[in-house]
């Protein structure tokens, strides 16, 4: 009999092959396709990189105008969808919100074409122009209002910030939200991504495989941890309160939110853009007294917890971009969703083209040879 060693959280065991990212935490190197992140921030969009990471190569100029225009014409969502959107309560996160959205979405394009590049291209479509769109909208109508329709005129983020408050956004502030979404749009085989993979290695459709990983990243382990990083910053109060703050979790052995990450043991790549990033916005929009606690936050941390590889993630400053754009705090989750919808479909995409349906094993430790007892002599 083989005997299987038992890795909680399948801690370092490879689950894929995949040529889509690659992390080195040793170094702090995050790259998509081969190209490090810091690259794409720099030069691309959010929309070439999704075209990157789903089709493996940099589109030509035409390609990717070609590729721009079938997203921003297929932006609006099915009437029944909306409707449906407006009997959710108003008191619903709208991470589940946006399941159940993505998931209603298969109602109307469920056929499994999978072997049909035309079916792949137009899900792919369809759910990076529609998955902003439903995540808009369900933030104006939990407030009483009609959802904004989208405008052709306005590129991808753009539109979305337009959608989210009604107002035509700063294009400083939708450039940051684009380079935003270019850093979260992938991260190799994190929870949500094996969800994914999982999901779509029994050949259902990719609605359904979004919607698989979309209920995976709500998760406060996962994507759910910027939004409890700013409640801990505006719980910490001021600068003077973080060094009592932190030796306090540390005593309890508690979790600090936004440090550590499973792979990095030096500051995530994607940290350090999204610092400067905040402060890009803080000198344009003024000062947030967080930033202040949070950078004394990372020094109190590095001095306590350096040599155990503890540093800030992505989570960490994320919420304090997405916060000073006027961005409530259980949407930050949501646009994390939006972003890492192209990573999973890239990941999607890579499954069907060797499929294996998933089916690990376990080792069970319950008991054996327990007879039956009848209900009345219990």
């Amino acid at each position: 009999m083989m005997v299987c060693e038992y890795k909680p959280g399948l801690e370092g065991i490879p689950a894929a092959q995949s040529s889509i990212s690659h992390v080195d935490g040793q170094k702090g190197i995050l790259e998509y396709r081969g190209i490090r992140i810091e690259e794409l921030a720099e030069k691309s969009s959010f929309l070439e990189t999704a075209y990157l990471l789903i089709w493996g190569e940099l589109p030509s100029k035409e390609e990717l105008e070609a590729f721009e225009y079938e997203v921003r014409y297929h932006r609006r969502i099915k009437y029944r969808i909306r409707d449906m959107m407006k009997c959710f309560p108003e008191s619903g996160h709208p991470m589940d919100a946006l399941q159940a959205s993505a998931a209603a979405l298969g109602l109307f394009y469920s056929r499994r074409d999978l072997h049909n590049p035309a079916y792949i291209r137009d899900s792919v479509v369809r759910l990076l122009a529609t998955i902003p769109t439903m995540v808009a909208a369900f933030q104006l109508m939990r407030k009483g209002n009609d959802p904004v329709r989208p405008r052709d005129d306005l590129d991808y983020s753009a539109n979305f910030l337009y959608m989210l408050n009604e107002k035509e956004p700063d294009a400083l502030a939708a450039k940051i939200f684009d380079i935003c979404l270019i850093l979260h749009v992938e991260h190799t085989m994190n929870a949500s991504t094996f969800s994914a993979r999982v999901t779509a290695s029994t050949l259902t459709d990719p609605y359904a495989v979004v919607a698989s990983a979309v209920g995976t990243l709500g998760g406060p382990l996962h994507g759910g941890a910027n939004e409890e990083v700013i409640q801990m910053l505006e719980e910490i109060g001021s600068v003077e309160n973080v060094r009592p703050y932190v030796d306090n979790l540390l005593q309890r052995k508690a979790k600090i939110m936004g440090f550590g990450h499973r792979v990095y043991k030096v500051k995530d790549p994607r940290a350090t853009v999204l610092q400067n990033l905040a402060e890009q916005l803080f000198a344009k929009f003024g000062h947030d007294k967080y930033y202040d606690i949070a950078l004394e936050m990372e020094q109190v941390v590095a001095e306590k917890l350096s040599g155990k590889g503890i540093y800030p993630n992505v989570d960490f400053y994320s919420g304090l971009v997405y916060g000073k754009m006027g961005i409530p705090t259980d949407l930050f989750t949501p646009i994390f969703a939006i972003a890492r919808v192209a990573g999973w479909l890239a990941h999607w995409k890579e499954q069907l083209a060797e499929n294996r349906i998933f089916r690990p094993t376990q080792i069970y430790n319950g008991r054996h040879e327990i007879p039956y007892i009848p209900i009345d002599q219990r």
